[in-house]
């Protein structure tokens, strides 16, 4: 699965263009889990234990996003974007959307 966040793939032509695919997930933080980086922001900087909750969830919704293009018989996906919303205290929404279609080698 070629994926791009552009609307053209480099050395392919799109033959057909089958509509949005998305991924969303959801992930919230329990109590405990927020004992760690609260410690890290006492101290300041990145704070390590968010940024691997954040890459995870961008990870999943990706993943679910490539499914389900590829459910749609899609070979690549283009403008591909991530969104992210909070929906409720410590409960945060991420959606992976894009472009499904078909390429061919130009």
């Amino acid at each position: 699965m070629i994926v791009g966040t552009t609307n053209d793939i480099s050395g392919h032509k799109v033959v057909r263009y089958l509509g949005v695919v998305r991924g969303i997930t959801v992930r919230s933080h329990s109590i405990v889990g927020n004992f760690g980086p609260s410690l890290q922001a006492l101290f300041g900087g990145n704070i390590t234990l968010y940024s691997s909750l954040c890459e995870r969830a961008r990870e999943d919704a990706y993943e679910l996003m490539v499914a389900h293009a590829q459910q749609m018989g899609a070979n690549a996906v283009i403008a591909m974007r991530y969104d992210a919303n909070e929906i409720a205290a410590g409960i945060t929404e991420v959606l992976a959307y894009g472009t499904a279609v078909v390429v061919e080698p130009a």
